[in-house]
This record gives C-alpha cells, structure tokens and sequence, in this order.
C-alpha cells in the first residue's frame, strides 16, 4: 500500500466518522512509516507503526474501555447507581474517564501513587474518583486494592477486571486484527506489540491465526522484573494475566529500559514523532526483526503519544 492509499484511507475514514458519537471513533487508526528509522534494511521490507494516539482518549486502551463499558451497560451491571470500578496504570483509566464520561459512567479507579503527574492530572479532569495505591506494589498491587475495593462493598461497585475480562482481547480481535489486514492487503508478515494485560497480543495473535496463519506474532516485554516501560509487564516475574493464551505468540523478545528511552529520543528528532514508552520498547523489537529479514511488512502496535511522558528525564538526554 502506498503512502498516497494510506492518506485516502485516513481521510476518508474521518470524513465517515464525522459527528459520531465519542464511543464510536474508537479504532480505525492509521498506520504510519518511519522511513529514516528503516534506513540500512532491505528494500523489500516495510515496517508500519498503528498510531493508536488516534483513538479518543488518546491510546490503545479506548478500544478494551469501549468493549467492557458498552458490555456492562448492555448486561445490566451498572444499574442501581452502581460505580464501575478498575485498576489502571494510566492508560487505561484514561480510556475508561473519557468514555464513562461520554456514556454517564460513573468511573472509580485503583492507581500506583507515582503515576505520572499528567496521567493524574487528565483523569481528576475528567472527573474520574481515584484511590492511590502503593508505588512500590505498581500494577500488582492496584489490581489487588481494587478488588478489595470490590469485595467490600460489592452493592457499590462493577469491578471490571481488565486482566481477566474477555471484552478486552475480543476488542483487538474484532477491531485491531481486521483492520491491520485490511491496512496492510493482507500482506502482513509478522505483527508485534507489547503485553501489559496481553489483551492487544492475544486478540490480534487469534485473528491472524484464522486469516493470515503464517505471519510470525512477536511479543514484547521488558528484559527483567525491575524497569521503567510503564504499561508492560515482565511475566516471568508477575502474575500473568487469565486472558493471555501464549498458544498464539511465535517468540517474544525483551527490551532494556534505557534502549526504549533511546529510541523515543531517536523517533521524535529523525521523525517527528512524539510516543509513548512502550510504543519505544515496540519499535526496538520491530527492528530487531526487520533487520534479520530480506522481505516482509512488520506491523506493530504504537500504543500512545509521548504526552503524557513529557515530565520525565530521559527527553533530555543528549
């Protein structure tokens, strides 16, 4: 696909969706080159980033947020005055706030305390209630608060559970997968993407199984226990999560924090491009891959801008 098909697409695409309602413009996001990053690979391979930035909320989490609101407003959960309750490490909390705001959901979320201070800043915002949890315990321990939370007053709150809940990775698989194909005519060769709740690598993985069988499904994940990719988990060394099925992930490759630092560096001044931490640690693998390849069109999954990062050291490096 061309770069000229590829802006048709997108404008079109927005041309659609104007005036629809917020829940409604989550997915249909573009992918996008990064031609100085590829420079030194073989001329026959392609590698595309999916700019999830695109979304209302701004990430990738719009599309599991979208999937579990619309799901517990269907299904009766909400009713009674009931509070929709999750844990977040920031994303997703910020999907959940944007959307529950849009649909009159009532938004409670368990977050690690060091969060950084624009992910805060957005969901009290948005009017989300928060309950800071123990920097120290992150993800883990928000999980765990929440559904204390849950059991205490069960009468008071929906718990969500995004680790566990199916929403979240049908939400790549009727949404991410399809339209990675249909952005890339069905030419994918191999499709990569961090795992934080592994909804993204799962939903996707399942699809291409069906549709494109032999395209490789790359996961990512930090190289040990003790880093700074916020977003994504080592699960080697956390609990993993009850949607992940490792049946549909070919390899998975670990990132060092100060190489995902690098390369948001690298991205923003060679192209322009301002993204998130784990969308660095993504495109560090994406290249890893490209690198051993002659041909192929790698897709990975870019799953925010740098916005809300702006506040850490690691921009100013030189």
């Amino acid at each position: 696909m061309t770069d000229t098909q590829l802006d048709r697409n997108i404008a079109a695409t927005r041309w659609l969706r104007a005036g629809s309602t917020l829940d409604s413009l989550v997915g249909g996001t573009p992918l996008i080159r990064f031609p100085r990053l590829a420079a030194g690979l073989s001329r026959d391979v392609n590698i595309y980033g999916k700019a999830e930035c695109y979304n209302p909320g701004g990430s990738v989490k719009d599309r599991p947020a979208a999937a579990i609101l619309q799901r517990a407003l269907a299904e009766g959960l909400l009713e009674e005055g009931r509070v929709f309750l999750d844990s977040t490490s920031g994303n997703m909390g910020i999907a959940y706030a944007t959307l529950g705001a849009a649909l009159g959901v009532r938004i409670h979320l368990a977050i690690p305390a060091n969060a950084s201070p624009e992910r805060l800043q957005i969901l009290r915002a948005l009017g989300a209630e928060l309950t800071l949890t123990d920097p120290l315990e992150g993800t883990d321990g928000a999980r765990e608060v929440a559904a204390e939370l849950a059991r205490r007053e069960p009468a008071r709150f929906y718990y969500a559970d995004q680790y566990s809940n199916p929403a979240n990775w049908r939400a790549h698989y009727e949404g991410t997968g399809p339209e990675v194909v249909e952005q890339t005519q069905g030419m994918i060769t191999h499709f990569v993407a961090g795992m934080g709740t592994t909804g993204t690598i799962t939903g996707v993985g399942r699809y291409l199984r069906q549709l494109v069988p032999a395209a490789r499904v790359i996961a990512v994940q930090p190289d040990g226990p003790l880093h700074g990719l916020e977003g994504l988990k080592h699960l080697a060394t956390s609990p993993v999560p009850e949607i992940y099925d490792p049946a549909v992930v070919d390899e998975v490759v670990t990132v060092p924090t100060e190489a995902a630092h690098e390369m948001l560096r690298q991205v923003a001044r060679l192209e322009g491009v301002l993204l998130g931490v784990s969308a660095g640690a993504a495109l560090v693998a994406t290249l890893q891959i490209a690198r051993n390849l002659d041909q192929g069109t790698v897709v990975t999954v870019l799953p925010d801008s740098g916005m809300k990062y702006l506040s850490q050291p690691f921009w100013s490096r030189p």
